[in-house]
């Protein structure tokens, strides 16, 4: 985790570089305010990730002599299937509409939103996947 840390922080000092050319230059306040929002968005994840790499063991990536097999083993678990973000997509979409055709698509888009909130939360909670 190390590396990764090292990784955003120096992201962030080349987006503040950026940031503060194409503001003076540009003189465009909109995209000025959105590269210094990335700015502080890399040195949030920077100082998280260098800070929790403190805390954690080393691992293969932050030796410089390793293999890529000194990482193997299992990585997590991954849904095989799953209809939620199908559902959330649908919901996000109408909710996008809302703003292009009327506020009133939103309360069309809520209960989709939710529904597939709700089931992907709790998608390992009940029926044939559930776990223990």
């Amino acid at each position: 985790m190390r590396i990764q840390g090292k990784m955003f922080l120096w992201l962030s000092v080349f987006i503040l570089a950026m940031a503060i050319l194409y503001g003076v230059w540009s003189k465009e306040p909109a995209g000025t305010t959105a590269l210094f929002l990335g700015f502080g968005l890399s040195i949030m994840i920077g100082y998280y990730l260098a800070f929790t790499a403190r805390r954690v063991d080393s691992m293969a990536q932050d030796n410089k002599d390793a293999d890529v097999a000194d990482e193997a083993g299992e990585v997590g678990f991954f849904s095989p299937h799953s209809w939620q973000p199908f559902s959330l997509a649908i919901g996000g979409a109408l909710a996008f509409l809302g703003v292009v055709f009327g506020w009133w698509l939103l309360y069309f888009s809520a209960p989709v939103i939710l529904v597939g909130l709700w089931g992907w939360v709790f998608e390992y909670y009940r029926g044939e996947s559930q776990n223990q």
